[in-house]
């Protein structure tokens, strides 16, 4: 018979031979909580606004700010010392934009368009410094929420949306910050011009998809080839039904779609899409999170490296919003859902914004009809 003493390490031995494990797979063992993020120096309360991870930091700009409107400025978020820096606005673009008008290189942060302008700036935290952007052959102007940007690998691709002098568009540029130049994209066999769509980057081409143009939800989409200029329609056999206002991330090998209206109601389907077999499996519905948008950034979905987690967000019924502090994760190796606890979560809100660290996930500001500069972060995923 095993000693009690020996039983008690070959126990401490397999577990930690399995947070070893988890550690390696970048899970944990804890099971998911939330701890509150410091108000204590954070920007002003905002909805609409941008946030990257930095590697070590949440980096915070833009967006609408309560008192002020559009505002220019930003913050740094340090989580291992729950601490708020603010950053330079010497040189910073114009405070008319915010929404997906940003991208973050790794180094530095992009902001390009919005609210009628084509002017944009980089950001670079290292010397907490702003650069403007060449106006040579930019993109012609379009309006704030209406298109996306990515970040390609080296360049920024600008695409679609609804142009400031009117109409929606299927226009695009690249924008190489190390040349500071533009060049435009081709637009043979482009999707159709549209707005409100979703577009995520593989690591090769660019996958816009959905979308609205005038009285009309679009449910096709199309890959864009930056190194040959091309398109490529994608497969719409067994796609979600058309929508917009939805979000979508990229999961290293899949594009999973989510949520959005197809302007009569609210939805809570969605599906995942596989480049390199041009075809698409559906997302389960079975415990999935309440149908809601991600208009103008409602709710918040990220990836974890293994599961999509989408939290927060409103719906509007009857001309009155009713916002949401719930979510769930999505595990798409099993096609299920399970929920994110609400114990200690951030209050109910949407037009926030989420990053995740490698390890957490950070929910901050946004609107609830007030504007926040609270948030929170959970771990356990």
């Amino acid at each position: 018979m095993m000693k009690s003493s020996s039983k008690r390490f070959l126990m401490l031995a397999l577990c930690a031979a399995f947070v070893v494990s988890l550690a390696t797979e970048g899970g944990t063992c804890e099971d998911p909580t939330w701890s509150a993020i410091t108000t204590s120096g954070a920007p002003a309360g905002r909805y609409a606004h941008n946030a990257f991870w930095t590697g070590d930091k949440m980096l915070v700009w833009g967006g609408d700010e309560s008192g002020s409107g559009s505002t220019g400025t930003g913050a740094l978020y340090n989580p291992t010392l729950d601490s708020w820096t603010a950053i330079t606005n010497t040189n910073a673009p114009s405070s008319e934009r915010g929404g997906n008008v940003t991208v973050w290189t790794g180094s530095k942060m992009l902001v390009w368009g919005g609210n009628g302008t084509n002017t944009g700036a980089i950001y670079d935290p290292a010397t907490d410094s702003w650069s403007a952007m060449s106006t040579t052959n930019a993109p012609a102007a379009r309006n704030t929420y209406t298109y996306s940007v990515v970040w390609a690998g080296s360049k920024m691709i600008v695409w679609g949306g609804e142009l400031s002098s009117g109409g929606v568009t299927n226009t695009g540029s690249m924008y190489d910050p190390a040349t500071n130049t533009w060049t435009a994209l081709s637009t043979t066999n482009a999707p159709t011009a549209r707005r409100d769509y979703t577009a995520v980057w593989t690591g090769s081409k660019m996958i816009v998809w959905g979308g609205w143009y005038p009285w009309s939800t679009a449910s096709g989409g199309a890959a864009y080839d930056p190194a040959t200029d091309t398109w490529t329609a994608i497969s719409t056999t067994s796609a979600p039904s058309g929508r917009f206002a939805h979000s979508a991330i990229w999961t290293g090998s899949k594009m999973i779609v989510w949520g959005g209206t197809d302007m009569s109601s609210y939805l809570n389907t969605g599906g995942m899409y596989d480049p390199a077999t041009d075809t698409w499996s559906a997302t389960t519905t079975t415990n999935a999170p309440s149908a809601r948008e991600s208009f103008y950034q409602s709710h918040s979905a990220v990836w974890t490296g293994d599961k999509m987690l989408i939290w927060g967000g409103r719906v509007t019924n009857d001309y009155e919003d009713q916002h949401y502090n719930t979510g769930s994760a999505y595990d798409p190796a099993t096609n299920t859902w399970s929920a994110i606890t609400t114990t200690d979560a951030p209050s109910a809100r949407s037009y926030h914004s989420a990053v995740w660290t490698g390890s957490k996930m950070l929910i901050w500001g946004g609107y609830d009809p007030d504007y926040l500069n609270t948030g929170g972060i959970i771990n356990g995923y």
